[in-house]
């Protein structure tokens, strides 16, 4: 699914790609041919404005001055020979009042925008025009970039409120999964239990119905987690350093004997805001995966660092590492690098701590056949 996913993003992206290069190549060549014709009639204009001064007393001149009068697009400048500017058109007569750099700008931009034409004014002197594009030109160039930016910023807002949607679509479903898990396991348990205190009155049996005790309190605390998963769990204020010390006494008496377990923090008393049973079970989580990637030897390492607003917890293990490319995609939901699991232990791991503890969990480093840290990130 994953892949069928992606495939269709980059088909989407590479329609688009293909429209937006469609649509710049069309409006490139019509401006093109605005600009040739805006060309031609400057030239038009230029001949006219020729004919004008050169014609005799008795010439019929209505189509030229027609021709002069009904420029009202096309910015123009009259520049003499030394370059001093005659006269202009179709320019902001404002901005030429209150700014007297103004012309001079526009003829130093009219000089790269097109080569100037020539009018003879007489046998000794000439006289130059500048032109520059036109306003319905400029839009033409510009506004489809203005249009693919407004289409794609629609476009990313389209896609972001999907992404939220899904993702919320995704928690109702990890929550309802959850809650109906928790559900499912209350009743067997509660059968179990009954059946637990029948069997202690048995003096044969005892210590076997210790045992299966300590196994239906391990449910327990199972189906209290995942009761809390979906709800606002109440925050407690906690040492962290016990929580994770009881923790990894746990999964020490679980784990190969080749697996050493080390806890480091400079202080013994590090306290901050938790719900202990879903933070044991982050804890209990990160632990595992360390174990699994190791495969039954090597070392697992948790710091635990103090800080005035903060708390670290880094726990480094020895085993295989991460690559790269998977150091985000480990956390999402289905996501698993393993033969066998459902791919939610890290997601409900990130959810969690970020959810409903509002602080971090990431992949700090990792080095293929060298190890990998996992941070949390605690507000104090």
């Amino acid at each position: 699914m994953f892949r069928q996913i992606t495939g269709w993003k980059f088909s989407l992206i590479a329609v688009a790609v293909a429209i937006i290069v469609t649509t710049i190549w069309f409006v490139n060549n019509l401006s093109e041919k605005i600009q040739e014709e805006e060309t031609k009639k400057v030239a038009t204009w230029v001949e006219a404005n020729r004919e004008l001064l050169q014609a005799s007393p008795d010439a019929n001149l209505n189509l030229a001055v027609e021709i002069v009068t009904t420029n009202t697009t096309i910015p123009l400048i009259l520049t003499d020979e030394q370059g001093h500017i005659i006269d202009h058109r179709n320019l902001d007569t404002q901005q030429v009042v209150r700014d007297t750099a103004y012309l001079e700008r526009q003829l130093e931009d009219f000089r790269q925008q097109h080569p100037p034409f020539i009018m003879a004014v007489d046998t000794h002197s000439n006289n130059y025009i500048y032109y520059g594009d036109s306003l319905i030109l400029r839009q033409v160039r510009y506004y489809p970039y203005i249009q693919l930016i407004v289409v794609a910023l629609f476009i990313g807002l389209t896609l972001f409120a999907l992404s939220s949607t899904n993702r919320a679509i995704q928690n109702q479903v990890w929550v309802g999964m959850a809650k109906e898990t928790a559900h499912q396991l209350g009743t067997p348990l509660s059968s179990m239990e009954a059946w637990l205190e029948i069997l202690k009155e048995k003096e044969d049996v005892r210590p076997l119905a210790s045992e299966l005790g300590k196994d239906v309190d391990r449910l327990k605390l199972i189906t209290d987690r995942f009761s809390k998963i979906g709800s606002v769990p109440s925050l407690e204020e906690r040492n962290v350093v016990e929580q994770v010390a009881a923790m990894m006494a746990y999964i020490k008496k679980r784990a190969p004997q080749k697996v050493n377990f080390t806890l480091q923090t400079a202080e013994q008393e590090v306290t901050a805001m938790i719900s202990p049973t879903l933070f044991d079970w982050v804890i209990e989580n990160l632990l595992k995966n360390a174990l699994d990637a190791m495969e039954g030897k090597g070392d697992i390492q948790v710091l635990i660092e103090n800080h005035p607003a903060h708390l670290t917890i880094d726990i480094t293990d020895t085993g295989k590492g991460i690559p790269v490319r998977l150091q985000e995609k480990i956390f999402h939901p289905g996501f698993s690098t393993k033969k066998r699991g459902w791919g939610l232990g890290l997601s409900l791991a990130r959810r969690i701590i970020q959810d409903y503890h509002k602080g971090r969990l990431t992949v700090k480093w990792s080095e293929q056949n060298k190890g990998t840290t996992f941070r949390i990130w605690l507000r104090k």
